[in-house]
């Protein structure tokens, strides 16, 4: 499953600290996240999906439509 996270940070030109600033999490997680090393828990993908205005079907790559 392709996870949106990094293209969507870098088409807003978004350092992994400030969206971790942002949304108050650790820019560890937001790298492991990237990365896929970790898996985003309910609780944060409602925060991604609202801090860059998509879906979260869009940003766990189900759908093309944001």
């Amino acid at each position: 499953m392709e996870f949106r996270l990094k293209q969507l940070r870098r088409e807003r030109k978004i350092s992994q600290l400030k969206l971790a600033m942002d949304l108050d999490m650790n820019q560890n997680s937001i790298s492991r996240y990237e990365n896929q090393e970790r898996e985003a828990d309910y609780s944060s993908l409602i925060k991604f999906a609202d801090y860059f205005n998509v879906s979260i079907d869009y940003l766990l790559g189900r759908t093309d439509k944001k």
